[in-house]
């Protein structure tokens, strides 16, 4: 944990003149501190014991001064350090978004939007507390320990032994009061990001939640987070509560030992008053670091755990990761090439996909069938690299797709993905998403090929709607026709439609598919469909069965001689028949759908 808070200090390179102006401010400070007894002593031995008016008009103005400087060091040392550490929390914050960003979809999967939202905000403020406060309060204490210490011997070194007898005491609550915090801690920021992946997961379906009238559910479940935080976070209270008395009798029981001691030396005139005032000064100046420590030791355990939560993102490794030396993709044909490919997802026991192999021509129509959970979308997911093939390879003509770079692969392949995910921007800028440039043309033409500009036109604000959250003031059919025509507006070579149309009516699956026809002319399309008209039109179907290929063929091929893809076309695909079905295929009773 101390090891990973020492770590977060690289974020404050960029900062180091700044945070250097402000540990000189810190000493300033701490000079201050250590000067003000010594003008303390003066006024009471010379001034007020001399009856000496002038030294005690000097000493008050000294100490004036100091109070003063003192004001103005604490002041700028503030300023600059939060500035500084304002600054590192910016890198923090952004270093963790990027590399979120570049991990692949496997770590995505596994993580909760929750946690992650979590450690980007309220842990790297907790490490910024740390980087911008308590660093500089542990050299300021360290300053005043030691200038403390030397001057408590300089001045009465029988009565600074006297003093220290307290020391070891109060370095023993405290080590214990570190240790008991840092898991505490860890443990409470664990407990606060389940209770936003709830809070997260409730807001994004919210209205699932109403549909289903699920909200006293919901409440319970966000209620029952809630207590566990809860409970954590009375039981790093009940530690810092049963802690502090402690090292405050600590210290009180050694100021009044040592003044019990300096009383006698005052009476037997080995110590004056002044100095014994001066020496108890001095004294509390050696407390306050132990104090500062202390009060500092829930913010450095609670930062500490923040910061082994922000390196575990940092220090994740990324399942797809690109090859120092791999080549930009130029310009691509579209011919896609598996061979023995297999692929097991992380944590997984068993393959998803074994033993896949086969070649499609640049230009080709290809229509994957197979039924739910067989491989379909796992097979199309291996050609943009989202992830990696775990056997065999990948080719996009004749490059295997992890010696590419990613951007140069990814540019080339237009993607719509099964869930259309918006962003809350407008509609032209979502449509333009992979072409920021394009012009209002290109856009507009994008949106008539994916049947959508009609519905545009009719929106409030046309093209500059803002379509809300995740695109929720558009139906489900009108976010695919925009997410088909931000597919469309790069011109890739090769498209993947991952049950694309399954949101949109028949009548305008229809009109769209014309429209798809030509667009996939000279393009070679992977397209994943729960219509049998869609297949019909293929120029090749790959049957998937268990993660593996079953048959490859035309609809009139598969539905003549295999039983299975007969099976899946009467059972599975929308407007499915049987009529031609292979007559030695054995089907259960029950009708597919219409």
């Amino acid at each position: 944990m101390t090891a990973d808070l020492l770590r977060a200090l690289r974020f404050m390179r960029r900062y180091a003149l700044l945070a250097g102006l402000a540990v000189l401010a810190v000493l300033a400070a701490s000079a201050a501190d250590l000067v003000a007894p010594q003008l303390l002593r003066r006024i009471i031995d010379v001034g007020i014991t001399g009856s000496r008016t002038d030294v005690i008009i000097s000493g008050a103005l000294g100490l004036i001064g100091v109070a003063v400087v003192g004001g103005i060091a604490t002041f700028l040392q503030g300023y600059l350090s939060a500035k500084a550490s304002h600054g590192a929390a910016y890198d923090m914050r952004n270093a963790i978004f990027e590399k979120l960003q570049g991990l692949s979809f496997s770590y995505h999967d596994r993580a909760q939007t929750g946690q992650l939202i979590t450690r980007v905000t309220s842990d790297v403020d907790l490490v910024r507390d740390f980087v911008g406060g308590g660093l500089v309060q542990a050299i300021s204490a360290a300053i005043l320990l030691v200038g403390a210490v030397t001057l408590l011997l300089a001045m009465n070194w029988q009565l600074a032994l006297v003093a220290f007898i307290s020391i070891p005491a109060t370095i023993f609550v405290l080590v214990k009061f570190v240790g008991n915090l840092g898991p505490s801690f860890r443990t409470f920021q664990q407990r606060l990001a389940a209770l936003n992946s709830v809070l997260q997961e409730n807001i994004a379906g919210v209205r699932v939640v109403k549909a289903f009238a699920r909200e006293p559910f919901e409440a319970e479940r966000y209620r029952a987070a809630d207590t566990l935080l809860l409970d954590q976070g009375l039981k790093v209270r009940t530690t810092v509560a049963n802690a502090f008395p402690l090292l405050f009798s600590v210290g009180t029981l050694g100021v009044a030992l040592v003044t019990w001691v300096g009383a006698v030396q005052v009476i037997h005139a080995s110590l004056t008053v002044g100095e014994l005032v001066a020496f108890t000064s001095y004294l509390m100046l050696l407390l306050q670091p132990l104090f500062i420590i202390g009060f500092g030791a829930q913010s450095i355990a609670r930062s500490g755990a923040s910061a082994q939560r922000l390196f575990e993102i940092l220090d994740a490794t990324n399942e797809v990761a690109e090859l120092p030396d791999a080549m930009a993709l130029g310009s691509i044909e579209g011919r896609i090439e598996f061979r023995d490919v297999a692929l097991r997802y992380p944590g997984a026991t068993a393959d998803t996909l074994s033993d896949l192999s086969f070649t499609i021509e640049p230009g080709t129509a290809v229509a994957l069938v197979g039924a739910t959970g067989s491989g379909k979308s796992s097979v199309v997911n291996l050609i943009p690299r989202f992830y990696d093939a775990t056997g065999g390879s990948v080719l996009v003509d004749g490059h295997d797709v992890r010696e590419v770079t990613l951007d140069s692969l990814r540019s080339r392949i237009g993607v719509v993905m099964q869930d259309s995910v918006l962003f809350s921007g407008t509609v032209a800028g979502n449509i333009a998403y992979g072409k920021p440039d394009a012009t209002r043309d290109q856009i507009e033409a994008a949106a008539r090929a994916a049947e959508a500009h009609a519905f545009i036109e009719q929106l409030e604000n046309g093209y500059e709607t803002r379509v809300g959250e995740r695109g929720v003031r558009l139906s489900g059919g009108q976010r695919q026709r925009v997410a088909i025509a931000r597919a469309i507006l790069i011109d890739p070579r090769i498209l993947i439609m991952d049950d694309s149309t399954s949101s949109v009516d028949a009548e305008t699956e229809a009109l769209l598919r014309s429209k798809l026809d030509l667009l996939m002319e000279g393009r070679t399309t992977f397209i994943i469909a729960q219509r049998l008209s869609t297949v019909r039109k293929a120029d090749t179907i790959l049957l998937i069965d268990n993660g593996k290929l079953a048959a490859q063929g035309t609809h009139a091929e598969l539905i003549a001689d295999n039983c299975l893809y007969a099976e899946i076309a009467a059972s599975q695909l929308v407007g499915g028949e049987r009529d031609s079905a292979p007559g030695h295929c054995d089907f259960p009773d029950e009708g597919g759908e219409g």
